[in-house]
């Protein structure tokens, strides 16, 4: 039996419902296996079934044999409506943060007699806590994502652009395990590194430059996130003195965090040093976030995220300050919440500076 499945018909029968549409495309992989483009999931306390089109009906016979596929000729709505008629189910839940308002409306014509009921992150709790073989994929993501970056630092140099040491390091994953990158890499340089998600540009990179690179590798799926910050050649007191604020506040978050901590307290931790420091207001985003299927998704570490960080969950730990007209330093692990803390899993070296070639 899926376990998956077993879990998501333990919440589906705590909510009320007698069966579930799922549309988000990580969702969806996560419960079946499918990875193609289109398709819906039709889960019941007994049935699962998989609606899909024609270019993917082999592909659905070979990732999810736990699913019945259901071949899609016409709209969906019009396939599924005859089949959930059929099952005579009436209370039907649905991802309302996923679902446009035109293809509820084209539900709910095609199907009057089912209560339709909005719902909210019920696959997305499940999807939180990893399990053993998720947990290896994301281990792998991580491993290229570190040997990428280790090349870059050896192989940057002054007058290469920022979208040159981007397409370098997006080559290097790609011939080194990756399926591709797990978000458009980040290679910001100058006053552009004062901007936490810059757009690599053809600014070419100078000598004292800060530099923010932001990579991240999908392996079978699973993402991983990680950022170094360095000064390309030798820093001056104001860099060193930045670098080194937030290396210490990541260490003191990577120390503190721990299953049962709300994720609002393990922001704080670093928040508090960088504050303290002279800085506030120049860390404007959360402290971290989860990462898996999705290169965002559920628990947070942010001010504004209350819910607790749960034992097996997968995380970043990312401070950063950034100052207009200068720059910025951010520094980014992933950690494991294990029974006794968190286990960095990222093993890039972290330096203040490399040198000029």
């Amino acid at each position: 039996m899926n376990p998956r499945l077993a879990r998501l018909r333990e919440v589906i029968a705590a909510e009320g419902l007698e069966a579930i549409l799922v549309n988000q495309p990580e969702n969806r992989r996560y419960l079946s296996g499918f990875t193609g483009s289109a398709g819906v999931l039709l889960i019941s306390q007994e049935q699962a079934l998989l609606a899909t089109d024609f270019r993917y009906y082999e592909q659905v016979k070979t990732q999810a044999p736990d699913f019945q596929l259901v071949e899609v000729s016409d709209a969906p709505h019009t396939v599924l409506a005859g089949l959930i008629t059929e099952l005579g189910l009436k209370r039907l839940g649905f991802e309302s943060h996923v679902l446009t308002v035109e293809a509820y409306e084209q539900w709910k014509a095609a199907m009057p007699s089912v209560e339709w009921v909005p719902t909210s992150g019920l696959v997305e709790r499940l999807r939180q806590v990893k399990d053993a073989g998720e947990l290896a994929a994301i281990e792998q993501a991580v491993r290229i994502a570190d040997e990428a970056m280790s090349h870059i630092m050896e192989w940057i140099r002054p007058g290469v652009t920022e979208r040159e040491a981007a397409w370098e390091l997006e080559v290097y994953m790609r011939t080194h395990g990756a399926e591709k990158p797990s978000f458009p890499i980040i290679v910001a340089s100058g006053e552009n590194a004062a901007m936490p998600h810059a757009v690599s540009s053809s600014r070419a990179i100078q000598l004292g430059d800060p530099l923010v690179i932001d990579i991240g590798a999908v392996y079978e799926g699973y993402c991983s996130d990680l950022t170094r910050s360095f000064c390309m050649g030798q820093p001056d007191d104001k860099y060193q003195a930045v670098w080194d604020l937030v290396l210490k506040a990541q260490l003191a978050a990577e120390e503190a965090i721990k299953p049962g901590m709300p994720g609002n307290e393990a922001d704080a931790v670093a928040r508090r040093i960088i504050y303290e420091g002279g800085y506030e207001g120049k860390f404007g985003h959360g402290l971290g976030h989860g990462v898996g299927l999705a290169i965002h998704e559920n628990p947070r570490a942010a001010q504004t995220y209350r819910e607790m960080l749960a034992q097996g969950t997968i995380i970043t730990v990312e401070p950063g300050i950034y100052l207009p007209g200068w720059g910025g330093v951010r520094i980014e692990d992933m950690v494991a919440l294990t029974d006794g803390g968190c286990r960095v899993l990222t093993q890039c070296p972290k330096v203040p500076f490399i040198k000029a070639h």
